[in-house]
């Protein structure tokens, strides 16, 4: 399954910066911007007899705010559709988006990978205001044009994201 994968993205503009392959599942790394959240660093976890998984590395370690910030992570797991906000063993919150592997395609992966920088795109400014280190680390970005690959796969799939568009967390 992993030349299919290959394929796919790089018919979405995307190139992986990584990919391993580890007890029959393989993994893709990606970094998008979209709109308005920069270098997001997405890992496309595929394991073939379950399902294809965004894991988005979505803010650095908490180290303020803790309290603050989880219990919006919790409403926002409330509010927006097929997507999981969590806090890794490390205190870095993440977000997860997945499709069954059964009859995955060039646009399930694309969709996918749109689902979740529109996501972060959406909670992009309240996010910034509960974690000060994203807030210094995406002012620095701020300054560089963005890669228009993440910005694409936006407009490509906005008809699947419709739900987002209507939701304002």
């Amino acid at each position: 399954m992993n030349a299919p994968i290959d394929e796919w993205l790089t018919d979405l503009g995307l190139s992986p910066i990584e990919r391993a392959e580890r007890d029959g599942a393989q993994s893709w790394d990606l970094v998008l911007d979209g709109r308005r959240r920069r270098a997001l660093r997405v890992t496309l976890i595929l394991d073939p007899a379950v399902a294809l998984v965004a894991w988005v590395h979505f803010a650095p370690p908490l180290t303020d705010n803790y309290r603050k910030a989880y219990r919006q992570f919790l409403r926002w797991n409330d509010e927006l559709p097929f997507a999981k906000f969590a806090v890794a063993e490390d205190e870095r919150p993440i977000l997860t988006a997945e499709v069954p592997a059964a009859g995955i395609d060039r646009d399930v992966v694309g969709a996918l990978l749109a689902r979740v920088l529109a996501i972060a795109d959406l909670v992009h400014a309240p996010t910034v205001a509960l974690i000060n280190e994203l807030s210094r680390a995406q002012a620095k970005l701020g300054t560089a044009d963005p890669d228009p690959a993440g910005v694409a796969l936006l407009e490509r799939y906005s008809g699947a994201l419709a739900e987002l568009s209507a939701t304002e967390p």
